[in-house]
């Protein structure tokens, strides 16, 4: 069946709805010649008469209503799907995957996760957690969410977070025990959390900057992770000083449960970008998101930074 086939037989449901071409044509947005013209073509196509006509009235013949049986579930079936879309179009709905590194999952998208699904509550979110560059839409996700050097060229690129801060902390308890570091190199003289940024990665050397001068300190301590959020965890339980992004310490450092020191050390790097292919027909879904995220975050500009000492090379 061509393309034709499926036009003419949806006019023909239309006429034999109305029982009238010019109420049939009004419906579909054609003149009733041009609509009398494609129902003698389907009935030469098809070698039998659906419609009987004269200048004053239109019946469906035997052939035709049998035909129009069948075709009515199928023509109701397609217009139901053709409006599904057109509502997508018009809000979000459906579900909604994004792939997204570790820090990206807890720095933009837990904060307002709740928010977005109470908001949109026909919305289903997928958030797959990986560090390792991948094909978005090969893996069949809607967008990505990482550091600005995770973004391919043919794909559209949206800051989500501007410049993110860097947060050295420890648990009151452990300060208890030890003098708080006062310049990088006391971290010689402490216990720190050292993180690894894949299970057979490099181990992450922490960098510093003050005054426009950088360093990068290698710390020793009792236990490693390679999750941002282990780390907050081992320093909450007093195993050592955690490097961190501050807004994953905010909370425990409101609560208490955390200590902040080399405050004036701590450097800032740029922030993550939401990334997904296409300019046109943006999902509303993934609208929907995006604008929560940036109002929510806003959009500071970058201006000098550090690398992002948690991404790989």
């Amino acid at each position: 069946m061509n393309r034709g086939d499926l036009a003419d037989l949806t006019a023909f449901v239309a006429v034999a709805d109305h029982l009238s071409f010019r109420a049939a044509a009004s419906q579909l947005g054609v003149t009733p010649s041009a609509l009398s013209h494609s129902m003698r073509q389907l009935e030469e196509r098809l070698g039998v008469r659906l419609l009987n006509r004269t200048t004053r009235s239109v019946s469906v013949t035997d052939a035709g209503l049998r035909l129009l049986e069948r075709l009515r579930p199928a023509v109701g079936q397609i217009a139901g799907a053709l409006e599904d879309l057109n509502q997508e179009r018009r809000r979000p709905l459906g579900r909604l995957r994004i792939y997204a590194i570790h820090l990206a999952a807890a720095a933009v998208i837990a904060p307002i996760w709740g928010r977005f699904l109470s908001t949109y509550p026909e919305v289903h979110l997928e958030l797959a957690l990986g560090e390792a560059p991948i094909d978005i839409v090969a893996k069949g996700f809607d967008a990505g969410i990482g550091p600005r050097d995770r973004v391919p060229a043919d794909m559209i690129a949206v800051r989500v977070m501007g410049l993110m801060k860097i947060a050295v902390v420890g648990a009151p308890a452990y300060f208890a025990r030890r003098r708080p570091p006062r310049t990088p190199d006391d971290l010689a003289r402490h216990s720190c959390v050292q993180y690894r940024r894949e299970a057979d990665g490099d181990v992450l050397v922490w960098p510093f900057e003050r005054n426009r001068k950088s360093r990068r300190i290698s710390v020793d301590g009792r236990v490693m992770v390679n999750d941002a959020d282990l780390a907050v965890r081992a320093a909450i339980d007093g195993l050592g000083i955690a490097y961190t992004l501050e807004s994953l310490a905010q909370p425990f450092l409101r609560s208490g449960q955390l200590v902040r020191v080399l405050e004036d050390w701590s450097p800032s790097f740029e922030g993550l970008f939401l990334y997904y292919p296409g300019h046109r027909q943006v999902p509303a879904t993934l609208r929907a998101l995006i604008d929560m995220i940036r109002t929510a975050r806003g959009s500071a500009p970058v201006r000098r930074s550090l690398k992002n000492p948690f991404a790989e090379d």
